[in-house]
């Protein structure tokens, strides 16, 4: 299976000022944390850098930054493809984001102040996904909640490991569950998250937050024993 790329002309802006390896990795990076590229997608070299009008020298440099980052995998005489994990990884993932997400509730304690509007709007986004029944939209809208709260710490290198790490976690969450019951209590722990973080009980979020970092572990190394572990990395599914 090969990645759809049509959509990927409108992300030419951003690469007007800067159109190096990494911008273009920035770009794939988020496709893949939104769900566009879903693991095991062939990432097709001629598609992807007609759609970012890139040569493709660029674009593979920035494959090679994805699979430093364990995004993306390349196999011989096959191609480049988007990764598939393992439980492994899922677990080690999780102790990753306690540590990161709990941590970064930590050093917001200690900050003067703190800007909740992206939590907000992380939340609200993924209220009007869920009422439209949206649940891709509402994992995406989970994704940016967690993002949020890791960018509440105000450092750009514990944002960066977010956002790698929200991206490894994604391409389990495509293979799997998009429904309701999957989904909508975790919404139910971000409001909980938010309306502490809002009366200033920062211990309190980050207990919540906690509980629900290994709740979704549980969730997923449940469903993983099907999904993930079977194949190697880029198989197509």
């Amino acid at each position: 299976m090969t990645v759809d790329a049509s959509g990927l002309e409108s992300a030419r802006p951003l690469l007007e000022r800067s159109g190096t390896a990494e911008r273009v990795a920035a770009i794939l990076r988020q496709y893949i944390t939104d769900g566009v590229f879903a693991p095991g997608e062939r990432l097709s070299e001629p598609v992807i850098s007609s759609a970012l009008g890139v040569s493709r020298n660029t674009l593979r440099e920035s494959f090679q930054l994805l699979a430093h980052e364990r995004l993306a995998v390349h196999e011989l005489n096959r191609g480049v493809f988007v990764r598939e994990l393992t439980t492994e990884d899922i677990e080690d993932l999780y102790v990753v984001r306690r540590a990161t997400e709990c941590g970064a509730l930590r050093r917001a304690a200690e900050l003067s102040a703190v800007d909740l509007s992206q939590v907000e709007a992380a939340l609200r986004d993924g209220r009007v996904a869920a009422a439209a029944e949206d649940w891709p939209s509402v994992g995406t809208a989970s994704i940016h909640f967690h993002q949020a709260l890791a960018d509440l710490a105000g450092s750009e290198r514990l944002s960066a490991t977010m956002r790698q790490v929200l991206a490894e976690t994604r391409l389990f969450f495509v293979l799997n569950e998009n429904t309701r019951e999957f989904y909508e209590p975790f919404l139910d722990c971000h409001e909980q998250i938010l309306r502490d973080l809002r009366r200033g009980r920062f211990d309190a979020a980050e207990a919540a937050l906690d509980r629900y970092l290994r709740d979704a572990e549980a969730r997923l190394l449940e469903l993983s024993t099907p999904a993930a572990g079977s194949g190697s990395p880029g198989t197509p599914r």
